[in-house]
């Protein structure tokens, strides 16, 4: 392998290995201590650089390109309360399985435990919803530290890693080697034990595939596809799965989960073997089926063997990476000239129709379809703050290929979508479409300022109901009634967009919704609609 070796600051290391590793765009908030980080950045064009307004938004917005590009997420902030603000957003990226670089800054190495200035102790803070992190405090340690940092969060399951960098590190100057980048490699199930899995199946009388969020992270929508149509078999997701399997195909039931499809949590139940691909069984899927529905003949394919077993008992566990294990799976029924024609999933599958109470405002569920039938031919990537909104989304919009609908499904974060939306739309280069509620939205609404910095097509449509929605609903059917705490007093969010430089629109009839999104989604640059909807619609 050639090397080429040169003497650099630590500050131009870390630009350097940056570039090794293919990254050309990096989110963050300057401060002090990361102040010769982002001198150099002024000094070079490789890498574009977007200057978010709140550091958490920074690492979502890591999220959102991470997940559309398939690409490692960076962001850059200071140290103290520039490095504490990014917890929610590496949890979030940890629990959904995105990969992240998060670099911090940190009082220099002879300071620490001194409690200077702007120190906080990051790395205990962070462990816990990380895959690794790391404390910098030489330059000579800082190439080999990040290199390994890009490798853990491209590896295995995927996931955030923190790079706490101290300040002397910047100024020191260290060797640096040009080495080749990422060294990751992906495993597959034995042999033996994939023909087991896939004569269990064949033998089945009412098998269903389960999609997660895993088949994602693997590249295996195109495997997921193939073996579902080449055994005929009916497909469930969950919500962090949809898009893997088309929503649009015959075999698709719907999703499955809490608030999923009611026929999709019926396959389950009526099903004699699950073949479940990158996912986690949480409570929010297992609470559905108490009567260990999920335990009959089950199959479980991760590619981190912890999962398997886990929270679910598994019959038969593959460890191993989807998209490998799916492509011997196809070979070996293409060899061993299986007959398989699992028609069953027809019998359940059916319409997710809302009885409406026709009142005088809009509902969600009308709002959604015109969303899907206006731009179902845009293909576009659709992304969701958290609350009853997500919920609407999921259901009836349809997604029909991967990394198109992107949400925060582990942590539930509010103040999610919108940056995620940023961050998506810088990769997809495509306008982009961020599903709000008035509370969400509220969160993170100061990075309209990055939309119009780099007049970027976002294009917000907020689902204004004047409440906390989700928790409204809670408090309907748990607590008599008595609502506390969840009714918000809301700004005018289309003058709050215009005092920002963007465009917006109100709408309250059903009829111009569709005028409405067509204008939004036809405008170069940002645009926010306010829907205002029923404010008692419950999931």
């Amino acid at each position: 392998m050639h090397t080429l070796t040169k003497t650099l600051t630590g500050a131009q290391i870390v630009l350097e290995t940056l570039k090794i590793f293919d990254v050309d765009t990096v989110f963050g908030y300057p401060g002090g201590i990361v102040l010769s980080v982002y001198d150099e950045l002024c000094r070079q064009n490789y890498i574009k650089h977007y200057l978010m307004r709140h550091e958490q938004a920074a690492v979502h917005a890591a999220e959102g390109y991470a997940r559309v590009s398939g690409k490692c997420g960076v962001a850059i902030v200071t140290s103290g309360p520039g490095a504490t603000n990014i917890v929610t957003g590496i949890a979030n990226a940890y629990l959904d399985g995105y990969p992240l670089v998060v670099i911090t800054g940190q009082v220099s190495a002879e300071l620490l435990h001194q409690d200077a200035f702007q120190e906080v102790d990051i790395i205990d803070i962070t462990k816990s919803c990380t895959k690794r992190n790391y404390q910098v405090r030489r330059a000579a340690d800082l190439q080999k530290t990040l290199t390994e940092a890009f490798n853990t969060a491209m590896s295995g399951k995927q996931g955030p890693v923190v790079v706490d960098i101290t300040k002397n590190v910047f100024s020191e100057t260290a060797e640096f080697d040009r080495t080749s980048g990422y060294e990751t490699s992906k495993n597959s199930a034995p042999d033996f034990e994939i023909k087991t899995a896939l004569d269990a199946i064949c033998a089945a009388k009412r098998p269903l595939l389960i999609t997660g969020g895993g088949v994602v992270q693997s590249g295996a929508a195109y495997e997921i596809s193939k073996f579902a149509k080449l055994l005929n078999i009916p497909v469930v997701s969950t919500m962090m799965g949809l898009g893997t399997y088309p929503s649009d195909d015959k075999n698709f039931i719907g999703m499955i989960g809490i608030f999923g499809h009611p026929c999709a949590n019926k396959a389950v139940r009526e099903s004699d073997l699950l073949f479940a691909v990158g996912t986690r069984f949480n409570d929010r899927i297992r609470c559905c089926f108490p009567n260990n529905e999920l335990c009959k003949n089950l199959i479980h394919l991760d590619i981190n063997e912890n999962e398997i077993s886990r929270i679910v008992p598994a019959s038969i566990s593959l460890v191993g990476d989807a998209k490998l294990v799916l492509s011997k799976m196809i070979a070996e029924y293409d060899k061993s000239l299986y007959k398989t024609d699992f028609q069953w999933g027809a019998e359940i599958k059916q319409p997710d129709i809302i009885p409406l109470k026709r009142t005088s405002s809009m509902h969600s569920f009308e709002v959604m379809q015109e969303i899907y039938n206006s731009l179902k031919d845009k293909n576009s990537v659709i992304t969701t703050e958290v609350g009853q909104h997500q919920v609407w989304a999921a259901r009836y919009l349809k997604f029909n290929a991967p990394r198109k609908f992107i949400t925060s499904g582990g942590l539930g974060t509010m103040g999610f979508g919108f940056p995620a939306a940023i961050g998506a739309c810088i990769a997809n280069k495509e306008p982009v479409i961020c599903i709000a509620g008035d509370g969400s939205f509220q969160m993170n609404l100061q990075e309209l300022a990055v939309c119009m910095d780099y007049n970027l097509p976002v294009k917000v449509f907020i689902m204004n109901n004047g409440y906390l929605g989700m928790v409204r609903q809670f408090q309907e059917r748990t607590c008599n009634e008595r609502y506390f705490a969840t009714k918000i007093s809301n700004p005018d969010f289309v003058k709050l967009a215009e005092s920002y430089g963007a465009s917006g629109i109100r709408v309250e009839k059903i009829e111009d919704i569709k005028d409405a999104i067509n204008k939004a989604y036809s405008f170069d640059g940002p645009f926010l609609i306010d829907f205002v909807i029923e404010p008692k619609e419950l999931l």
